[in-house]
C-alpha cells in the first residue's frame, strides 16, 4: 500500500510538473509574440521568440510554430495548440490562423 501511495505520488508529481512548465510556455509565447512586426528576419523572430516547434508533420522552413493553448493533455504538441508564424523570402509575413488560412488559400507560402 505505501509503495503504490508513493508511486502515486510520483506520478502526480510529474504531471503537475509538465503541466506547469507548459502552462510557462504558451503563456511566454503569447507575451513575446506581442513584440512581433512584419518584415523581422528569422533570426529576429527567433530573438523575440526562441525555437519553435520542431520535429512535427506540419513545421516546415517557411511556417513556423509556438504553442500557446493546450488543447489536450496527452504529452503531444499538435498544430492545433500553436500559433503559426509565416515568413515569405525570410521575412516574417504575417501570424495566427486567419492569417494562416489565407496564406494557404492564396498560396503565399511555399512549403
Amino acid at each position: 500500500m505505501k509503495k503504490l501511495f508513493l508511486l502515486c505520488l510520483v506520478v502526480s508529481g510529474i504531471f503537475l510538473l509538465s503541466a506547469g512548465c507548459a502552462y510557462y510556455e504558451q503563456n511566454r509565447n503569447i507575451e513575446s509574440s506581442k513584440n512581433l512586426r512584419i518584415n523581422m528576419t528569422k533570426a529576429q523572430v527567433l530573438k523575440v521568440m526562441g525555437e519553435p516547434v520542431k520535429d512535427q508533420d506540419y513545421s516546415s522552413p517557411n511556417v513556423w510554430f509556438y504553442y500557446i493553448n493546450t488543447e489536450w493533455h496527452d504529452g503531444y504538441t499538435t498544430e492545433d495548440e500553436c500559433m503559426p508564424l509565416i515568413f515569405k523570402k525570410g521575412k516574417l509575413t504575417g501570424w495566427g490562423w486567419d492569417y494562416f488560412e489565407k496564406a494557404r488559400i492564396q498560396h503565399k507560402y511555399a512549403k
